[in-house]
């Protein structure tokens, strides 16, 4: 089987209509052409995931972001960069080839990066969620105690609070990346990848902080974009193997890149 047959059965399976004309997902690196020996799924194509993916004799990575540090994978203005070099050099001197799914994946139902985010916060029922986000309820804790038990299960180190601790929170707003959803009157807690602090369409941290001075049960957890994204990629490995079977698939972490 070679990479271009792979991404075949996957516009095949993913149940969505496939827009040819998306400059995310498409091959980054490497001959479609080659035979595949194994996949690799992962958040981020960084070196160090190329190279675990490399010895553990994987040699095609889909990878739900890019992997030359922009969203169009542009890498004009990197040709003379030593990294970049290192970086090229590495995937073709192994024959191995770099392929993005990400416009499509957020257009399948379930959305794997949203069932893998409530699965990984420890939301239950999550299994079908699509990427529009509704609110999940909890048995009523404190968003201190939920923020804990969110930090735990994640391993988030770039994570962020807002809100009073001891607020009495039980109905939760789940999205995955830049997805972050705005927050409601309904919900008494947003949990997002990243977003920023002001100066957007709807500030999440200043309404927040509004709230928690006029005594208001209100909380934003900020995971960070990978934490937030990662656990889906290993849903979408499982996804792959429903309909792949001749080669095997690995779920390759990048890893929380923030210390």
């Amino acid at each position: 089987m070679t990479a271009r047959e792979v991404v075949d059965l996957v516009k095949q399976n993913a149940g969505a209509p496939w827009n040819e004309r998306s400059y995310r997902d498409t091959f980054k690196l490497g001959d479609p052409d080659t035979a595949v020996k194994g996949i690799a799924t992962t958040m981020m194509t960084t070196f160090g995931m190329i190279k675990r993916a490399h010895e553990a004799g994987l040699n095609m990575v889909i990878s739900h972001e890019d992997a030359f540090w922009n969203d169009r994978d542009d890498t004009k203005d990197l040709t003379d960069n030593p990294l970049y070099k290192l970086k090229t050099d590495y995937v073709l001197k192994n024959g191995m080839v770099l392929w993005r799914d990400h416009d499509h994946m957020h257009s399948m139902k379930p959305d794997f990066t949203v069932v893998g985010e409530l699965r990984a916060v420890g939301i239950k029922g999550g299994e079908d969620a699509p990427m529009a986000p509704r609110i999940r309820t909890i048995p009523e804790t404190t968003l201190g105690e939920f923020a804990e038990q969110v930090k735990r299960l994640t391993g988030s180190r770039a994570f962020r609070c807002v809100g009073d601790p001891k607020a009495k929170v039980s109905k939760i707003l789940v999205g995955p990346g830049y997805a972050t959803p705005r927050m409601t009157l309904e919900a008494d807690v947003v949990v997002g990848g990243e977003q920023q602090e002001a100066d957007g369409g709807f500030d999440n941290v200043e309404y927040v902080m509004d709230a928690a001075s006029l005594g208001m049960a209100k909380g934003l957890i900020m995971l960070g974009h990978v934490v937030s994204e990662e656990p889906g990629m290993e849903d979408y490995a499982n996804w792959l193997r429903t309909f792949i079977h001749d080669v095997p698939i690995r779920f390759v972490p990048a890893g929380e890149p923030f210390w």
